[in-house]
């Protein structure tokens, strides 16, 4: 007894076959036989990233080929294609290229649930496995700018948000004024596997930015260039100006008249117009008609301060004109004497310009002339018979004076 219960604990008796192993153990057995990815392998592959509706190709490559069976997975380890055989009854996925060296692959119309990572196994002893990891990008569903008061006075502060709605990875927000980027501050919600972004843009707002574009731009991945954008419409205050029509150059004289002009833009435009004398009242003869302003004939009491002022529905605003009316002949002795200084300056340029001439004429003569004279004082000695006579003569002729004469040519 002691033998046969000693037998039966060291094994099975001879003849009788051992039970066979549990499914799980086998499972375990086939997953160590399987080797991961290392500097070794002769399989290679690489991650693919993919916009949503797009295509995924996954490529399955062997180094040295041996012939061996290559095979994909999906991420729940079901066979996609063995060989060029497609057990998977997904129709998206379709066979690009298959050969012992290559095991290329297509994924149509790509969708979330289709990330993951994929598994390119090859049957060699021990049998090599490597895995590419699918990411899909998702672009914004939409895009939407929405502003705190669609028309703003100068001055205010007004509040806009750019919403980026269902993206993956989440979008960022970036803000632009016309060229000029701005700052705003960002929120993002996420709901499941997608993000939600808003972007706050809080923006002071003055005349100049009346119609200006303000710009909200994603950077995504998935996408490029993807923008919406909003118009400012500011209303402002008139900005009011007044302008000298006659006398158009020169001094406002006594007895002359006198006409000035005002204008002013706005938003909206300004309705209401109106002329006044600054710290006294508008002379009886000055006439306004519209934005014009007439004096006919100035003197010495319509000196002062003349104000155009002009409003709308922000607000009202004012040109201030100072009159000052100089005497009748102002301005005339001055012209008088620039005049005089004219008249002197041209006849002293003329006398200096005559001397010149005359100068250059003379100095051409003499030097033309140079050394051609002569003198009689021994004329007498020309007609002498002899040598006596002629030196007679020639004393003769020096003592009288009278015949002594000097001819220049």
């Amino acid at each position: 007894m002691a033998g046969r219960a000693q037998r039966s604990a060291a094994g099975p008796a001879p003849g009788i076959l051992p039970p066979p192993p549990p499914p799980l153990l086998l499972l375990l057995l086939a997953a160590a036989a399987v080797i991961r990815t290392g500097d070794g392998q002769n399989l290679v592959t690489e991650d693919v990233t993919v916009v949503e509706g797009d295509v995924a190709t996954i490529s399955c490559r062997v180094k040295n080929s041996d012939d061996s069976v290559i095979q994909l997975l999906n991420p729940n380890r079901q066979t996609i294609y063995f060989r060029d055989f497609r057990p998977l009854k997904d129709s998206r996925f379709q066979l690009v290229n298959f050969s012992n060296s290559e095991l290329r692959v297509s994924l149509t119309n790509v969708s979330i649930s289709d990330e993951g990572r994929y598994f390119c196994q090859l049957y060699t002893d021990p049998p090599q496995e490597i895995y590419t990891t699918i990411t899909v990008l998702v672009p914004p569903r939409n895009l939407v700018i929405d502003i705190q008061k669609e028309v703003a006075v100068e001055g205010e502060e007004i509040e806009l948000n750019c919403t980026a709605m269902a993206s993956r990875p989440a979008t960022t927000i970036r803000w632009f004024k016309g060229n000029k980027e701005l700052t705003g501050k960002s929120e993002v919600e996420q709901w499941s596997d997608m993000y939600t972004v808003t972007s706050q843009l809080l923006l002071k707002v003055g005349r100049e930015d009346d119609g200006v574009p303000v710009i909200c731009l994603v950077d995504h991945p998935a996408v490029k260039d993807l923008q919406t954008q909003r118009y400012l419409e500011v209303m402002y205050k008139p900005q009011v100006r007044v302008s000298q029509n006659y006398p158009v150059q020169g001094l406002t004289r006594e007895g002359e008249p006198l006409e000035l002009s005002c204008a002013a833009f706005g938003k909206p435009q300004p309705t209401d117009m109106r002329w006044l004398r600054v710290d006294d009242e508008m002379p009886q003869h000055v006439v306004v008609s519209g934005s014009n302003l007439l004096i006919s004939n100035l003197n010495k009491t319509d000196n002062g301060t003349y104000r155009c002022e002009a409003s709308n529905a922000v607000g009202k605003s004012h040109a201030d004109y100072m009159l000052f009316v100089y005497d009748s002949r102002a301005g005339e002795e001055g012209a008088i004497r620039s005049v005089d200084h004219a008249v002197v300056g041209g006849v002293v340029a003329v006398v200096v310009f005559a001397m010149l001439c005359l100068l250059i004429i003379l100095g051409r003569y003499f030097a033309r002339h140079k050394g051609t004279y002569f003198t009689h004082e021994a004329k007498g000695a020309d007609d002498a018979a002899d040598a006596d006579t002629a030196i007679i003569n020639a004393e003769g002729g020096q003592n009288n004076s009278e015949e002594k004469k000097e001819y220049f040519i």
